[in-house]
């Protein structure tokens, strides 16, 4: 090719300029004005780990489903057990394990491969990756954004159930709230003070993000294995969020979850607890918290639970070295303050 065949650098710029004046003369198409089809509610559900957060989503997403709503749950947990319950303890593949897979074979990721689903409702894992291989609040991110290319925005759920580890604080698991990527936050805890410093670091979480101009709050707390000694429930009442329901530590429960069996039918002992929870879960509207400081969430338990009536006692250097050091003159000039 000779070089008088080669545009100039002004001529390759201005076919550019032209482009670009083509593609902005371009009318957007008009915004729909027709009746709203589909209004998907997305909840983000926060609790510490070991809480019982996926035992209440099993089952409150088969009770929605009975229900004739159309529920997605997603986990979000690196242990990838969210969904263990609703599949009786089967495993599914999670979409970061199967997106390197198909990655690695030259394939693109499908719905089928990471989407699965029992009685009406669908259910999928991000998963994570191994302990010590990796960051489990990337690969957070990295899940929606598979997700994303797979069309979540344009899926036609009910609701969307994102199962979320609220014991982690990187801004993977934050993701939901601080990109208002849901409507809604519920905390999952219980009359312990661990469970409870969770709920309300997730309270802190949304306001601070709140007064950033995010939209997302909190709509309420579910008590799970409620010993009826009202700590929940007085941290729900303080931090001005309402309780959903109150799931009782009972030995049926527990039996029944321990051998992945959903008790959130219709028709059996434990309906009616789950029905009025998934009532409660779509109308509660979301709310601003008001968290609680470390000496008011410490005050809803008793000292000897506690021991917050103990009195901090400075150490000294003799604690760290052993002895008692002579204090040294500083060799710092310090200069008199101008005249």
């Amino acid at each position: 090719m000779s070089t008088s065949s080669i545009p100039s650098t002004a001529t390759v710029q201005f076919i550019q300029k032209e482009r670009l004046r083509a593609e902005a003369a371009i009318e957007p198409d008009a915004p729909s004005t027709g009746p709203v089809t589909k209004e998907t509610q997305i909840i983000a559900i926060y609790g510490k780990g070991g809480i019982g957060k996926s035992f209440t989503l099993a089952n409150l997403s088969y009770m929605m489903a009975q229900q004739g709503k159309k529920v997605l749950l997603i986990g979000c947990d690196p242990k990838s057990d969210t969904t263990s319950l609703l599949f009786g303890g089967r495993a599914c593949p999670t979409i970061i394990e199967t997106s390197s897979r198909k990655k690695a074979a030259g394939e693109t990721v499908a719905i089928g491969d990471v989407c699965f689903k029992r009685d009406g409702v669908y259910a999928m894992e991000l998963g994570g990756p191994e302990v010590g291989r990796g960051c489990g609040g990337r690969g957070i991110i990295h899940g929606f954004e598979t997700l994303e290319k797979l069309g979540f925005h344009e899926w036609g759920f009910d609701y969307v159930l994102l199962d979320f580890l609220g014991d982690v604080v990187c801004g993977g698991f934050g993701l939901p709230i601080a990109r208002d990527m849901c409507q809604k936050v519920i905390v999952v805890g219980s009359n312990d003070l661990q469970s409870l410093y969770v709920a309300n670091n997730v309270c802190s979480a949304v306001e601070y993000f709140r007064k950033l101009g995010g939209n997302v709050g909190v709509a309420g707390m579910v008590i799970n294995k409620d010993d009826g000694t009202g700590e929940a429930a007085a941290f729900a009442e303080r931090a001005g969020i309402p309780v959903l329901a109150a799931i009782p530590a009972h030995e049926d429960i527990r039996r029944k979850s321990a051998s992945y069996e959903i008790i959130g039918r219709p028709g059996t002992q434990w309906a009616p607890l789950f029905e009025t929870l998934a009532t409660n879960v779509g109308e509660a509207p979301p709310v601003r918290p008001k968290p609680l400081t470390q000496d008011q969430l410490l005050g809803l338990f008793s000292s000897d639970v506690t021991g917050r009536d103990y009195v901090l006692e400075p150490a000294t250097i003799f604690d760290m070295v052993g002895r008692t050091d002579t204090t040294k003159p500083t060799l710092e000039v310090v200069y008199d303050d101008a005249a």
